[in-house]
């Protein structure tokens, strides 16, 4: 590898918009978390391995909000706890990315049972969990973490350019998973368009003649299979950051780029922000609950004007709101 290029410096303004999008991040995985926790009756399997996703997501962009903010101009104590929360958080993002892909063609594809689901949800959590913690541990014990001069980074911190073996502990501490990712996700996502294409060209001339459980089954199961666009914003968002790591290594001085600064940086911090949006905002069973918790936050202008006249008798509409939500689950996880 040449040595290493003169420092990328960031403006203010490159500095705001990765700002902008760990923040934005941060929240689209707080979202998440939290339609998990207010509704159980959504809480699928796959849903579940999403959860897992935002909270990995979640540390991400917390710490490179911490990373880029503070701009480091060189080694320091907080430089090395930044960039191991953010190889942590990173990795294991790739590995819960992986896991819902392969969880969805397991099931799907090749109609995986409940009990061996559960095993491998079991097998998710201490590869995706422990293979980053295992390897951000080694790196630094073996102090490989530290100031990068945002060559391979956008403002935080992450291999140290002066260690000798740089290459390899980038490829262990992200780029070999993330390149490996952009091989198997595809893979996977085709594998299981394919089956979805195929049943449902089986189905076309029966369609009429079902019965409405089985409608109403097919109907939720929709929500799981929208998990699918979840490689494809990975892909999307994580290709700029392999372009400045081939570029680092190649030497050229198209790395400081400022386009490919910004997209790099957004594309490292946005994947929360990017997965809220097409699994809360627009998936509708989340979007029209999530609606009704804001207006019932927000003072409304009747009450107001109840004073007025006599109050009216709130025990029948709410009981029959709750009962009518309740057999709302089967039918809202659509769209």
């Amino acid at each position: 590898m040449p040595p290493p290029a003169p420092p990328t410096e960031l403006v203010p303004s490159e500095r705001a918009v990765v700002l902008l999008s760990c923040a934005l991040s941060a929240l689209g995985s707080g979202l998440l978390v939290a339609t998990h926790a207010l509704w159980p009756d959504l809480r699928s399997r796959a849903r579940r391995l999403l959860l897992f996703l935002s909270l990995a997501d979640l540390l991400s962009a917390a710490s490179y909000f911490y990373g880029v903010l503070q701009d480091f101009a060189g080694p320091s104590w907080d430089c090395v706890l930044q960039g191991a929360l953010s190889t942590f958080a990173n990795t294991s993002s790739f590995f819960w990315t992986v896991a819902i892909a392969l969880y969805l063609y397991l099931s799907i594809v090749r109609s995986a049972r409940e009990p061996r689901t559960g095993r491998l949800l079991w097998a998710f959590h201490v590869v995706s969990w422990g293979v980053p913690l295992a390897i951000t541990v080694a790196a630094v014990v073996l102090k490989k973490i530290g100031y990068d001069a945002s060559d391979v980074s956008v403002g935080w911190c992450w291999i140290d350019l002066d260690a000798e073996d740089r290459v390899l502990w980038m490829l262990l501490t992200g780029k070999l998973w993330e390149m490996l990712a952009y091989v198997t996700l595809p893979v996977l996502y085709l594998l299981i368009r394919k089956h979805i294409n195929r049943a449902h060209e089986a189905l076309s001339e029966y369609r009429p003649i079902l019965s409405e459980e089985h409608r109403l089954q097919r109907h939720a199961s929709a929500a799981d299979k929208k998990l699918v666009l979840i490689p494809l914003i990975f892909i999307c968002l994580r290709v700029w950051s392999t372009v400045r790591f081939v570029l680092t290594l190649c030497g050229s001085p198209a790395v400081q780029s400022p386009v490919l600064v910004v997209l790099h940086g957004i594309g490292n911090t946005f994947q929360g922000g990017a997965n809220c949006i097409m699994f809360v905002l627009c998936t509708h069973a989340v979007r029209t609950r999530l609606f009704s918790v804001c207006c019932r936050c927000c003072p409304s202008q009747p009450s107001a004007q109840s004073p007025a006249g006599p109050p009216k008798p709130p025990a029948p509409s709410k009981t029959g709101e709750s009962q009518g939500s309740r057999h709302t689950p089967d039918e809202l996880p659509v769209t």
